[in-house]
C-alpha cells in the first residue's frame, strides 16, 4: 500500500466516523489534510525521480556510444589504445617503448630512456614479389 493509499484510508476512516468539529476532532481532521499533501508531495516526487532516471539512462547510453566512437578506432585486435599499436623492448636498457604508425615509418628512434638508436625493419611473409618497405599487402593486417 502507497503512502498516498494509506492517507486515503485513514482520511476515509474519519469520515466514516461523522467526527464532529470539537477541538480535538478538528485536530484530527487537519492533520489528516496535512498527510494527504504530504503523500500527494511524496507521490511527486517518486515520479520527478523515476523519469529523471530513464533520462539519466538514456544520457548514459548516448555518452557510452559518444566513447565508443572517440575511443575505439584500432581495427586490431590487440589491446591497444588506438594511438600505439607496436610495443618495442629497447635491447640495452629493456625499457618498453608504445610506437605508432609514424614512428614505425620514420624506420628508427632514439629510446628515451637511454639514448639508444633503435632502427626497425620489417620482414615480409607474404607470397608477393614486394621489397618489405613497399608493401601493402601484408604490412596492415602484420603491425597491429
Amino acid at each position: 500500500m502507497t503512502i498516498s493509499e494509506k492517507v486515503s484510508y485513514i482520511k476515509g476512516l474519519a469520515d466514516g466516523l461523522e467526527l464532529d468539529n470539537n477541538g480535538s476532532n478538528k485536530i484530527l481532521s487537519n492533520i489528516i489534510d496535512v498527510l494527504e499533501d504530504i503523500a500527494l508531495s511524496i507521490s511527486d516526487i517518486e515520479d520527478t525521480c523515476a523519469e529523471m532516471g530513464e533520462q539519466l539512462d538514456a544520457v548514459d547510453e548516448d555518452l557510452s556510444a559518444i566513447e565508443d566512437d572517440f575511443y575505439d578506432d584500432c581495427d586490431c585486435d590487440c589491446d591497444c589504445d588506438d594511438d600505439f599499436c607496436y610495443e618495442v623492448e629497447c635491447p640495452n636498457c629493456n625499457n618498453v617503448i608504445y610506437l605508432d604508425d609514424e614512428m614505425i615509418d620514420e624506420g628508427e628512434i632514439c629510446c628515451p630512456n637511454c639514448d639508444t638508436q633503435l632502427e626497425f625493419d620489417f620482414d615480409c611473409d607474404c607470397d608477393c614479389d614486394c621489397d618489405d618497405s613497399g608493401c601493402d599487402c601484408c604490412h596492415d593486417s602484420e603491425k597491429k
